[in-house]
């Protein structure tokens, strides 16, 4: 069956709807592909094009995360039914580029909890400006916004170079000119009339205006930081989506999890359209959690505050993969890859173990030189997975909520912590580690020479708690 929404040569989208994946307890978010079409041309190119994608998204269900969380899931015998969905783009056209103003995701349960005030039940965003794209996959360098609709303006705490350093500096757009999908630098677009008022999105960088005109620079315009503190400060969007997905959420009578697009007018009056909805899985609160004490800090992991997700936890870990952060670093592209490919094999042969998984930057990217590019059917059979960053080493994880790959984290019920080395009383001892047994030439000969970027070890009796109220993940081998 074949859903058309399109007219004239407007962009489209070719994208899944299929029983699986739509239905409750399930996270296929990202499984299927969905294809873009500029839609420029003469009829034939435009068919011909239009005739690819649908191609590519039924493909997809045979693609190897598909195959891997059906079999995961139990639904390898079920039938899949597959119908193809096709979409105007929302957005208008800028200049030679195609876009919404807005486009992202929101759940009506917010577990990016770092501060104890926060209402979960308020639900939270992720957003960025231009195609949802960024919003969703894990590959760009820069950072969509993530909103707690609690409280808008709420941010997480870090200094101005930090908020300077963790915001959006691309889109994603649709170039009527070059037919394509493309990503363009966000001054690029500011600098041209977007037809509502930017100050919704942007706000001036005063303090780097400041410097160059220090520096003598005094013609140049000032810098912009995309912090969409307008949008959020004065507009009734953030209230109109907090009530949308508390009244989707009730409907459902479950979590859910959207995506969406907005549009502005020149004052500044905007229009919402809902994409999609599914059923989000969440882990939930879980019941409280008693702490350990650290009494010795050499049989403690880790420690860390915020930055974690999936609750109140009191969890065994039997065996933990660590990727060494400065081997890793000095590996060739092609070896990053090979390490993710090893990640995969160690997932299968450990699967049934409570397993925990460290390593630099940010796990399920496919830039190897921001993490460890994992699919998600590599590491599924993780309990934990842990994003180590730090200044020195320049990796930098990020909670990606709403992207898939966090979808997947969720609805498996892996729990994730972000572990910051230069966040002040964060405790991180891999010598813990480090000092057991490598196994990962049992389990792969193979792979014996990446004995020193990867190591695998049981624990001895590690165990990880948080607690959602205190904001505290502890890791290690406690007396209780």
């Amino acid at each position: 069956m074949m859903h058309m929404l399109i007219g004239g040569q407007s962009p489209i989208i070719v994208r899944s709807s299929s029983l699986l994946e739509d239905n409750f307890g399930n996270a296929f978010a990202g499984k299927y592909e969905s294809v873009f079409c500029a839609n420029q041309g003469t009829p034939e190119e435009r068919y011909e094009c239009f005739e690819q994608a649908v191609r590519t998204v039924y493909a997809s269900t045979m693609n190897e995360d598909a195959l891997e969380y059906r079999i995961n899931r139990g639904l390898f015998d079920m039938d899949e039914q597959m119908a193809i969905l096709v979409q105007r783009v929302s957005g208008d056209q800028y200049s030679e580029g195609f876009f919404p103003h807005l486009a992202g995701v929101g759940n009506s349960s917010n577990l990016y909890v770092w501060d104890k005030n926060i209402d979960m039940d308020a639900g939270m965003l992720r957003l960025v400006f231009g195609l949802g794209t960024r919003a969703v996959d894990r590959t760009a360098s820069d950072y969509a916004k993530i909103v707690c609709l609690d409280d808008p303006l709420r941010i997480p705490p870090m200094d101005y170079y930090e908020q300077k350093k963790y915001t959006q500096r691309g889109a994603d757009i649709i170039s009527l000119q070059d037919n394509a999908l493309i990503s363009v630098d966000l001054e690029e677009i500011f600098a041209h009339d977007i037809k509502t008022d930017k100050s919704l999105f942007a706000s001036p960088d005063t303090q780097a205006a400041s410097r160059l005109r220090e520096l003598g620079y005094s013609q140049n315009k000032a810098p912009y930081i995309f912090d969409f503190s307008g949008l959020l400060k004065n507009t009734e969007f953030p209230s109109v989506m907090k009530d949308m997905l508390a009244l989707l959420s009730k409907i459902y009578d479950y979590p859910v999890d959207i995506e969406f697009t907005v549009n502005f007018n020149e004052e500044k009056k905007f229009k919402i359209n809902l994409l999609q909805c599914r059923p989000l899985q969440t882990r939930g609160l879980g019941k409280p959690v008693n702490m350990p004490i650290i009494t010795k800090k050499e049989d403690c992991l880790f420690s860390v505050k915020g930055n974690f997700m999936g609750g109140n936890v009191h969890l065994p870990v039997d065996y933990v993969i660590y990727v060494d952060t400065q081997a890793y670093k000095q590996l060739n592209e092609q070896s990053k890859y090979a390490v993710a490919r090893q990640i995969g094999v160690i997932n299968s042969y450990l699967k049934t173990n409570n397993v925990m998984l460290i390593g630099p930057g940010r796990w399920g990217t496919t830039t190897p030189s921001l993490g460890v590019p994992v699919k998600f059917a590599e590491l599924c059979y993780i309990s934990v997975v842990c994003e180590l960053s730090s200044a020195k080493s320049g990796f930098m994880s990020e909670l990606s909520y709403g992207s898939h790959f966090f979808q997947d984290l969720v609805e498996s019920g892996i729990f994730y912590a972000g572990i910051n080395e230069d966040q002040k009383d964060v405790i991180f001892n891999p010598e813990l580690l480090l000092r057991r047994e490598n196994i990962l030439v049992s389990i792969s000969p193979q792979y014996k020479s990446y004995a020193d970027v990867i190591h695998v070890s049981g624990t001895d009796g590690m165990e990880i708690f948080s607690d959602i109220i205190t904001q505290t993940v502890l890791c290690g081998i406690f007396n209780h």
